[in-house]
């Protein structure tokens, strides 16, 4: 009866609407879904023909490598091919690794940036690189500067790894330019992460690295997470990421740096409104509690009434990282 409700013209409509489904899931190409996941086995220079289509750019099917002058090399989260898309997020290859690289030299084949100034935004949890939009657009006005927005499957891979593309990115940037970080939840743990190897291998882009700010990072581990874990549901929905930040994080956080550059953190608070997660007996953001987001050595600490997901939207939150840029202050 249900189905017939939904369905009135029978199987037909029922197989347009689960490839509708399957369409809106992956990036527009539906030919990448069918991919051979060992491509890359099969030849270091396949490249497969292309037709310029525009792409949505990531949404945890895809994780940035490299980035050039807005053009990025992504990985596919799940048959592990890789494509080239420009600054619109139109795809003008795909296939192998080296073969989208190839591609890469003769369409962007400059390395060199307008401004000295790049600043590296890294989302969160169950978000895209769209979702720190507000913080770019803030630091474009404030600054003579390049912001690369990383985009990463978040649900898609453990923290090890996002990190290890992260970091792929930020060494493939020109070393004569100074770096500043803004992650958000998640994004500043595997920022951490990340930091922990170049403390150990590459002292050089630390001494490039001028300031780093944490919006509801998750430094302590997150409550949140570790009760939800004991759902099934959970692991399937925020995958290996998620339960690192949970049960897992005991494992996780023998891994995780402690700055060495000035660091400030945001958390936000909801204790002023009506609006409480009754999972979390601490005054929160409604994900993370504010004790959660400590870590000894910050420059500066501030505390804004506003939910998680929303932090990067906020006026003065947005007014309080371009501060820190600037004096490593949030005032």
């Amino acid at each position: 009866m249900i189905s017939q409700a939904l369905f009135p013209h029978g199987l037909p409509l029922m197989l347009l609407a689960g490839w509708s489904l399957v369409a809106c899931s992956f990036p527009l190409n539906a030919q990448e879904v069918q991919l051979d996941p060992e491509l890359q086995e099969r030849g270091s220079e396949i490249s497969l023909p292309n037709i310029k289509t525009w792409t949505l750019g990531g949404k945890q099917f895809w994780t940035d490598y490299h980035w050039r002058n807005h053009w990025r090399l992504q990985k596919h989260a799940i048959t592990g091919h890789w494509r080239l898309i420009d600054k619109s997020n139109v795809r003008h290859a795909w296939g192998s690794r080296s073969a989208c690289e190839a591609v890469l030299e003769t369409r962007q084949p400059d390395r060199q940036l307008e401004s000295p100034q790049v600043f590296v935004l890294v989302h969160g949890l169950m978000r895209s690189a769209n979702s720190m939009r507000p913080i770019e657009e803030a630091l474009m006005e404030a600054f003579d500067c390049q912001v690369v927005a990383f985009e990463y499957a978040s649900t898609r891979a453990s923290i090890q790894e996002h990190a290890a593309a992260l970091r792929e990115v930020m060494e493939g940037l020109p070393q004569d330019v100074q770096l500043g970080i803004v992650g958000h939840s998640m994004g500043s743990i595997l920022t951490r992460f990340a930091m922990h190897q170049w403390q150990r291998q590459d002292a050089e882009l630390l001494d490039r690295l001028n300031a780093f700010v944490m919006l509801g990072p998750p430094n302590q581990g997150a409550a949140l997470a570790r009760q939800l874990s004991r759902l099934q549901l959970f692991e399937w929905v925020t995958g290996k990421s998620g339960m690192q930040l949970g049960p897992e994080w005991e494992t996780l956080q023998s891994q995780l740096a402690v700055p060495s550059c000035p660091f400030g953190i945001i958390a936000g608070s909801l204790s002023k409104q009506a609006l409480t997660n009754p999972l979390l007996k601490e005054s929160s953001d409604f994900v993370v509690t504010v004790e959660e987001t400590k870590l000894a050595g910050a420059a500066d600490f501030l505390v804004v009434d506003k939910m998680h997901t929303f932090l990067m939207d906020d006026q003065r939150v947005q007014q309080a990282v371009v501060n820190f840029m600037r004096h490593h202050r949030f005032d």
